[in-house]
């Protein structure tokens, strides 16, 4: 799926194995950036595709940080303008944020498979995803405190929002950077599993994933993710314009009947 210069495709049944590869290091940059837009494009645009999951191409590494000498320039090159008033309502978001928001829109799900450290960049980048599966022995965290910036690319936002302010604000002011059970423990990831079975897990839930009907997941999706942001009141009719497109799908009409026929267990995975 396109011709990457960072990225390897490979398609596993109706999931999309995104391997996100810069060796040595394995740093995220501004190029990658630009071609895992394209890639969220292309896979929304692909009814054969279910599931994206994204994982590192380098052993043990999903994605270190975000390459530092490209923000050491950009942190140069502001050193010398005038500082640029407080961001506006209307002012347009930067790449990265961009990326993010996309790849958080999907209407697919969207799964980490973090093979090894993910720090800065590389767990914001997460953070963006549906689920996070984590390699036991691996390492994530937001550590930029550490190098005189703060996590600029949502990680202030969205890991408030995943883990509460306190934890993310401990978290976040002492830079630290924390095991793959203790980020299970905590909740920053869904699931802490053996390296040799992490790819494999993250393909059944996958598989699972693509045995619920599209619009439901997508429309679940949209009301979590853009509900969270709104009054309650607004978040309620938001779902319920939701529940109505669901009422009205071929596959609810034809689950139910099913259910009430005994064909559709509801407590089983």
């Amino acid at each position: 799926m396109g011709d990457y210069e960072f990225i390897k495709t490979e398609r596993r049944d109706a999931a999309m194995i995104a391997r996100l590869d810069n060796p040595p290091r394995n740093l995220l940059n501004a190029k990658m950036v630009v071609e895992l837009g394209a890639l969220v494009n292309a896979v929304e645009a692909d009814g054969a595709t279910r599931t994206l999951i994204l994982t590192g191409a380098s052993e043990g590494t999903f994605i270190l940080h975000y390459d530092v000498g490209e923000l050491s320039s950009a942190s140069d090159y502001a050193r010398k303008q005038a500082a640029p008033p407080p961001a506006a309502a209307d002012d347009e978001l930067h790449g990265m944020h961009k990326l993010l928001l996309a790849l958080q829109d999907m209407s697919k799900p969207v799964i980490a498979a973090i093979n090894g450290i993910a720090m800065g960049g590389g767990c914001e980048l997460t953070l963006a995803c549906d689920f996070r599966y984590i390699a036991k022995g691996g390492m994530i965290g937001l550590p930029e405190v550490r190098v005189g910036i703060l996590p600029g690319a949502g990680g202030t936002q969205r890991m408030a929002r995943l883990l509460g302010t306190a934890k993310a604000l401990e978290l976040m002011l002492l830079g630290e950077v924390v095991s793959a059970d203790e980020a299970e423990r905590i909740g920053l990831v869904h699931k802490a599993v053996d390296p040799d079975q992490l790819l494999t897990a993250a393909l059944e839930l996958a598989s699972e994933l693509a045995g619920r009907p599209p619009l439901s997941l997508a429309l679940i999706k949209q009301c979590v993710l853009k509900g969270s942001e709104l009054p309650l009141i607004d978040g309620l009719r938001l779902e319920q314009d939701a529940f109505q497109q669901t009422m009205r799908s071929d596959d609810a009409s034809r689950l139910m009947r099913e259910y009430q026929q005994g064909d559709v267990p509801l407590n089983e995975r």
